[in-house]
Parts: C-alpha cells; structure tokens; sequence
C-alpha cells in the first residue's frame, strides 16, 4: 500500500535557499512541498488557495510578516497545521518565544539533512522536536529559574539590559535615561539597537509592552 505523502509548506525570503530546500524536502518520500512562501502573508494566501499542510516549514526573520508573528497567527487559525522553524538565529529569547506560541520544531539552517528528515517524521508524528543546542539551552534555563525567584524572561536579560527597559517604559527622555543610569547617550543607544535585535521589536513602545507582558515591571 502505498503511503500518502505528508504536505508541507516551505517559507524563507531567500530564492535560492527556499528553492534547494524544496528540493531536499521533495527527495523524501515522506513528504512533498505543495507551496512555498516568501513570508507569512504569502503562506496565509497559500493556505486559502490549496489547503492547509502537514506541515510549515518556515524561516523566522523575513520581510512582511516575520516568523514569529506568521507561527502566532497559523496557530490561532489553522491550528492543526504543526509549524517548524528553520533559522540561523538560535537565542535564548527566540527559543522561548517559539516554545510559548507552540511551534512544534526548532532546527537550525546548518543542520545535515537526516536530521532535518528525522525532525519532519517526528513532527508528523505528532510530537515536538528541538535540536540538541535549543533543547540544552531551556534545559539551562529552567534550571536557572528553578534557582532563583526570576521569571524566565528577566533571566534572558542582564541588569542593565533590565534597568534599562524599566527607564524606557517610563515618560523619561534617553538622555535622562543617560543620567540615571551614568552612561553616556551614545551607550543607551546601543543598548536600545541591540534590545531591539535580541526582544525583535522595532520601537520605544514595542520595548515597552515587551516588559509590561512579561512582568518585569513592578508598579507598587
């Protein structure tokens, strides 16, 4: 008897490496790739056209609707689609955020590909499949918490990446943000671009309801 393919749907912005990876996926006959997407707007389109996956393969930083939002919304609208993400980008904070919205697997790009092939057959089958390094990473990190009265989110930040997002959130221009904690404007900024990188926001307002959701506001 022969098996009925699982479907999936492949999304990365980059032409080249979404198209080899189709065809790496397609060379499993487990599987079969019956779209591909250059970010989540166009997996939504997909998804109303032909159908809903098995599967969604999906890298996390694209232009248009990034991974993160596009993994959120596939979860709340197709939530027997089971998302897999694919990324080069494997931090502490990514890895929480995809564990919280419910992602079903995490790889990174530099992975061989029987392991790639290994993690879709665990995903269809039901269950979620981290990589090593990410498995590791929550392992760490559940153990530092269950250490400490720190939430899993304050734990992911360094004091003064902490102090920081408390002043932001307040009425306080930078350059009095500068003052309070004596660093030069020049060092806020820096640590503004790289909070914007590490929580993936893109404002003031976005830092702000960032520490306002995970509790590292403390209003008395």
């Amino acid at each position: 008897m022969k098996t009925i393919p699982h479907k999936i749907i492949l999304a990365d912005d980059h032409i080249l490496l979404r198209d080899a990876l189709a065809g790496l996926v397609n060379s499993f006959k487990e599987f079969i790739v019956i779209a591909t997407a250059a970010d989540g707007n166009e997996v939504i389109t997909s998804i109303k056209e032909i159908g809903q996956p098995d599967i969604l393969l999906m890298d996390l930083n694209m232009p248009g609707m990034n991974g993160y939002d596009a993994a959120t919304l596939i979860a709340q609208l197709y939530p027997r689609v089971k998302t897999v993400i694919l990324s080069i980008q494997d931090s502490e904070i990514a890895i929480l955020r995809l564990l919280q919205i419910g992602v079903a697997g995490f790889l990174k790009k530099d992975i061989h590909p029987d392991e790639l092939k290994k993690a879709l057959l665990v995903v269809a089958s039901g269950k979620n499949y981290y990589s090593h390094e990410a498995a590791i990473k929550i392992i760490d990190l559940l153990r530092k918490k269950a250490e400490s009265n720190l939430s899993l989110e304050e734990l992911l930040l360094n004091e003064q990446e902490l102090e920081f997002l408390k002043l932001v959130s307040t009425d306080m221009t930078y350059l009095e943000i500068a003052r309070a904690m004596r660093l030069s404007l020049r060092h806020i900024e820096r640590y503004r671009q790289a909070l914007f990188v590490k929580l993936q926001v893109d404002s003031r307002v976005g830092l702000a309801i960032y520490a306002f959701r995970n509790g590292i506001l403390d209003y008395k």
